[in-house]
């Protein structure tokens, strides 16, 4: 919500929370680095830090529950007659939502989540009826316009 309120600005517009934006909940694993993952399930190293699709953490959530949270999102974004919406939201949710997309950005293995987000990076997605068409990817060209 913070990082809303900043992007916001002075606009009149105030940010409106919906939990299916969350990251996911991590259970066990909240807080941890994933070296210190690995050093309680050490079975976890061999899928490495982005399979989230190949794991669920001990209390948390599976990379599909994640991907139904997205798809329910999209599909009350679709009904509404909004021209333009803004949603500010986490990286690990932003791979669920090109999942749910139908997004065609794995790698080799199959791997979604081998992209990693820059802190933000703006992905850009028209919703066209049914379809949907990936405009922009983790672009960060704003933050060249910061340095100047």
């Amino acid at each position: 919500m913070e990082t809303a309120r900043i992007v916001l600005g002075a606009r009149a517009l105030a940010p409106v929370p919906d939990p299916r934006l969350r990251e996911f909940n991590f259970g066990e694993w909240e807080g941890l680095t994933w070296d210190e993952i690995t050093a309680r399930w050490p079975e976890l190293r061999e899928h490495g830090s982005t399979a989230a699709k190949l794991y669920r953490p001990q209390g948390g959530e599976s990379f599909d529950a994640v991907t139904a949270r997205a798809a329910s999102f999209i599909n009350d974004l679709r009904s509404q007659t909004h021209e333009r919406a803004l949603v500010v939201t986490h990286a690990g949710f932003l791979h669920a939502l090109l999942a749910a997309l139908g997004s065609a950005l794995e790698d080799r293995q199959g791997d979604a989540l081998s992209l990693n987000f820059s802190p933000v990076g703006v992905t850009r997605i028209a919703l066209e009826g049914e379809r949907s068409r990936l405009i922009t990817l983790n672009d960060v060209r704003h933050l060249s316009d910061l340095a100047r």
